[in-house]
């Protein structure tokens, strides 16, 4: 988890926000610290961890996070646990992660969440009331939710194999949609990169060049009753490993050149945006860094002014003595909120900014890696109906050879009604 919050390479700006009830000053230690305490329970979950994650092009201020974990805090029992606060900015917006410990210390039991989900749906929908944000279909009926959602275990899969989880979701989708029966739906699984089988539990799968299964309840949010309706029992497909066998022949010498080559090509259009967004990360850290040493100098600065006017001695005890003193520490104090205050909006400043200039640049890494999905279906489609020609080339060329047999054995047999075209639509 620490390295998670840590992890500088797949986010372009990674803050440490708050580290609150522990011991430790940093991410790691305090998480070591959770751990450590809630060995003395039987508790074997013993952190809550969320993130929030405004909609892309909103700009959210730090004391909105703030507040929403304050709400969060209140509505599942956690206030007052020790908790990190990280930020994390990557294509062009900003979402904010939070651990706490769900260990009472005084009591040392774990603090019980039941139905902790529904409670943020909740907390979520009213967020986006209060900003005035678009409320997203799904809270508005739940048979409108977005069936393009997907998991963070999902998103993993893609990207292993460099795909977009909702590409992926989309196609198989798109292949359900457009069936109606066994046949036709591995027709066009086949069509766009996928073989059907059997899984482990006897469900239904679908399995990519990559060798990756993809859940087919899961990908297309149906029921298992449902599917067998249309496709027949499971049974009767293959397994994964027949399937995978099959692909890792023949089916994955020729698609695997064909994509390698096409990925080479993506790779290189990228590489202008990429070096761009590797110029503009490491400005972007500048110009924060150099922010923060001008705020911390000067912050110096002004609290020795304000330290100077508390007089001391002699002095300092007759101000004390004749309300002098109290007055000045209550003009401090407001001096140093204020001064936090301009400091912080400075910050949220200096980060808008930053964000609009990445969003800019994201639009172009979008529209691209669109054209490249697309590129990159056509190619799956178009090598799929290869191999269905040279099925057919094949199935009429032993058709060919049992006729010549057969007109020596005075066998007569009628022509194809129509020419076959084999030419390959590549």
């Amino acid at each position: 988890m620490a390295k998670h919050l840590m992890n500088g390479e797949q986010n372009e700006h990674v803050s440490v926000h708050e580290v609150s009830g522990f011991a430790s000053d940093n991410i790691s230690g305090a998480l070591n610290e959770i751990h450590a305490i809630s060995k003395g329970t039987r508790c074997s979950r013993f952190m809550f961890s969320l993130s929030l994650s405004p909609p892309q092009h909103e700009k959210v201020p730090v004391a909105a996070f703030e507040e929403a974990l304050a709400r969060i805090e209140k509505k599942l029992g956690l206030e007052n646990q020790p908790r990190v606060i990280v930020f994390h900015e990557k294509h062009g917006r900003r979402h904010a992660h939070c651990v706490w410990s769900r260990i009472d210390a005084a009591e040392m039991k774990a603090i019980d969440q039941p139905f902790f989900k529904n409670r943020l749906k909740e907390i979520s929908k009213q967020l986006y009331l209060d900003h005035g944000w678009k409320l997203p279909q799904g809270f508005i009926d739940k048979s409108k939710k977005n069936p393009l959602n997907y998991t963070r275990a999902e998103w993993q899969q893609a990207a292993r194999t460099n795909q977009n989880p909702k590409a992926i979701k989309s196609a198989l989708q798109q292949c359900w949609a457009q069936s109606d029966n066994k046949k036709s739906f591995e027709q066009a699984l086949l069509e766009s990169g996928y073989w059907l089988a059997k899984g482990d539990k006897r469900g239904f799968v679908a399995i990519d060049i990559h060798g990756e299964v993809y859940s087919l309840t899961r990908q297309l949010t149906a029921r298992k009753k449902e599917i067998e309706q249309r496709l027949g029992k499971a049974d009767a497909l293959p397994s994964v490993d027949t399937v995978k066998n099959e692909i890792s022949g023949k089916v994955s010498k020729l698609l695997g050149k064909f994509l390698g080559e096409l990925e080479k090509d993506h790779k290189k259009e990228l590489a202008p945006l990429r070096k761009t967004k590797t110029a503009m990360t490491a400005q972007h850290r500048k110009d924060r860094a150099a922010q923060n040493s001008y705020q911390e100098n000067r912050w110096q600065k002004e609290e020795s002014l304000r330290v100077s006017k508390i007089r001391k001695g002699f002095k300092g005890l007759w101000d004390k003595l004749n309300g002098r003193y109290w007055k000045q520490r209550k003009i401090n104090e407001r001096e140093t909120w204020q001064a936090h205050k301009r400091d912080q909006a400075e910050r949220e400043e200096l980060i808008d900014r930053k964000l609009d200039m990445r969003q800019k640049l994201q639009i172009q890494f979008v529209l691209l890696r669109q054209k490249h999905e697309e590129e990159r279906a056509k190619l799956i489609h178009d090598l799929s109906h290869l191999k269905s020609h040279e099925k057919k080339k094949a199935k009429v060329a032993t058709h060919s050879k049992l006729r010549g047999k057969s007109q020596d054995q005075g066998i007569g047999f009628d022509a194809p009604d129509k020419d076959i075209d084999f030419e390959p639509e590549i």
